[in-house]
């Protein structure tokens, strides 16, 4: 019996980077977002911004891996929604983890422009208001992550690879997370606002215990006994 002890290594390890640099990219961004004159922050931060931009790049890149190294195993169980996993949480929301950048890249060169605008400055700023509301729309990828989460801890919920509390605890902390973004996606709340951060804790929370578990513990020996004697029963 294969006990996918390296898959389950690399799943956790990829968590691990994925949610610091996620972290590390609101902690160099968030100051500058908040700013009244976010075009002037921005030129006057340009270095911070970059390393913000690179931790969102690595971010993207590293979750997009998981459900890619999952999904042997997950499609095992449950085909369905081992798919919608990869499609959600692999390939839609990698498109948003790169939409971010190119935003702030833009608003970086706009800033730098800005800088030297002269009388057009206020052209520069209707401009930068405009990419700062299209970066709020990156709510749509939280609803995106929170229907590939949803689905994700579904097949960890049946097959009992994991702790079916730990699975559970994935499917409750979805629903703070799946509310946070849809009320900023309607402009009831901010992305960056306190009360957003805490509705979303319980998931990050969620996430880094099971990236641990995944390191310390690996996958449920009886969990993969059984996807190993229904593979031999199809087989024969």
């Amino acid at each position: 019996m294969k006990t996918y002890r390296k898959t389950a290594v690399i799943a956790g390890v990829l968590y691990i980077i994925g949610t610091v640099a996620g972290v590390l990219s609101l902690a160099f961004s968030g100051p500058i977002r908040v700013e009244q004159d976010v075009l002037a922050s921005v030129a006057a931060n340009a270095s911070q911004v970059r390393i913000a931009i690179l931790c969102v790049l690595v971010m993207g890149l590293s979750l997009a891996m998981v459900p890619i190294v999952l999904y042997p195993i997950l499609n095992r169980f449950n085909s369905i929604l081992a798919i919608g996993y990869v499609v959600f949480r692999g390939a839609l929301e990698t498109v948003g983890s790169f939409v971010t950048p190119v935003i702030w890249f833009l608003l970086l060169a706009l800033g730098q422009l800005n800088a030297q605008a002269g009388d057009l400055t206020s052209s520069f700023q209707a401009q930068g208001a405009l990419l700062v509301q299209a970066g709020e729309l990156s709510s749509l990828a939280g609803i995106v992550f929170c229907l590939g989460a949803a689905m994700f801890y579904t097949v960890l919920y049946q097959s009992k690879l994991v702790p079916r509390w730990l699975a559970g605890w994935g499917l409750v902390a979805v629903i703070p997370y799946l509310a946070a973004e849809s009320l900023a996606l309607f402009a009831i709340l901010g992305l960056m606002s306190g009360m957003a951060s805490l509705l979303c804790v319980p998931m990050a929370l969620q996430e880094m215990v099971l990236a641990v578990w995944l390191i310390v513990k690996g996958f449920s020996p009886a969990a993969l006994a059984s996807m190993s004697t229904t593979t031999a029963t199809h087989e024969a």
